[in-house]
């Protein structure tokens, strides 16, 4: 697995929040009850109950969001964390949520920033209820703009330029970059980060990542239309599903690379339809995010230093299937 520096960053905030856990307490009798999110043992904290809301723009079926709420579930059975998730895929939906979130009287929100000018009123709104907010996974730059403690995720131009470099290297001369969700600025921002390094041509193409069948036929009527095409980027991990169905399909020879990591992913990568993955760890962003609230509610803790905390990017090929196999099978990777 390659990594960066920013991502190993990552590795070692886990360990400092350890330390700061272990310092925490014996366990309350609230958190004692509670089963671990993750099967293990261990006890919880004795800090007060806290509720904590996680808003993001997921739309239906993206496993993606599944492993971030493993995280996150994880993070708030050992913090003593009634943990409330909830997602729309529209901007108006996804502030709406927000809102209700707030009305609720939360003690800290966790947000997605995909389509950020929709969420820069409704965070002003919590900031003023005094409600403390850390946004993971897209929009990094609007993240302290909208009065965020922090960020937490991937730097997604850094993570498509390092796809881009990894294609030039493979020799690929032309790339189809799939756009599963119009507007998603994280998404734009992979596919301007593959072109900015990659030597050869890169197409985007938008497709509805809701709904699957109309993803792979577009994907698929591309792949027909131009036979030059000999490398697919998809953007998550279900479209790399949807693409190797459409490139066999399709009669295509072009090679396959994603963004995102699941058990499904692990599988073609250990059978080389998928060439290699881009790992944001996606469950440290949902443990990150939900921990980091609870240091702030109970210790005034703030990770970052005013900066993005990075959990990626790492390349991921089938060198990689051994390490990872177990931990993407029990949905934490």
């Amino acid at each position: 697995m390659r990594t960066t520096r920013t991502a190993r960053t990552a590795a070692a905030l886990v360990a400092v929040i350890a330390l700061a856990v272990g310092c925490s307490g014996s366990g309350g009798k609230d958190s004692e009850d509670k089963p671990d999110a993750s099967g293990g043992g261990g006890q919880g904290v004795n800090t007060p109950r806290l509720k904590i809301a996680m808003v993001t723009h997921s739309g239906e079926g993206d496993t993606f969001w599944d492993i971030v709420q493993s995280g996150a579930k994880q993070a708030a059975a050992k913090d003593n964390v009634q943990f409330l998730y909830s997602n729309d895929k529209e901007a108006k939906g996804q502030a709406e949520l927000v809102q209700a979130a707030i009305d609720k009287k939360v003690d800290g929100i966790v947000v997605t920033l995909a389509k950020p000018q929709a969420m820069q009123a409704v965070l002003g709104k919590a900031k003023e209820a005094g409600i403390p907010v850390v946004s993971i996974n897209s929009g990094s730059e609007f993240s302290a703009k909208f009065g965020a403690l922090s960020h937490i995720g991937q730097e997604e131009s850094v993570a498509g330029e390092a796809v881009g470099t990894e294609l030039a290297d493979q020799g690929k001369k032309k790339v189809l970059c799939v756009i599963h969700e119009q507007g998603n600025v994280s998404l734009e921002q992979r596919c301007d980060g593959v072109r900015k390094t990659f030597k050869g041509t890169v197409e985007n193409l938008n497709v509805d990542g809701t709904n699957a069948p109309g993803a792979q036929s577009s994907i698929e009527a591309k792949l027909q239309a131009d036979k030059s095409i000999d490398g697919i980027v998809a953007l998550g991990a279900p479209i790399a599903a949807l693409a190797v169905k459409a490139k066999d399909d399709a009669g295509s020879k072009a090679e396959i690379a994603t963004f995102d990591l699941n058990a499904e992913v692990v599988r073609r990568l250990k059978a080389k339809e998928v060439s290699f993955a881009v790992d944001q760890q996606p469950y440290l962003q949902g443990y990150l995010a939900v921990d980091e609230l609870w240091l702030y509610k109970t210790n005034a803790n703030v990770l970052g230093g005013g900066k993005p905390v990075f959990t990626g990017p790492a390349l991921v090929t089938e060198k990689d299937v051994p390490q990872l196999e177990k931990y993407t099978a029990r949905g934490t990777r």
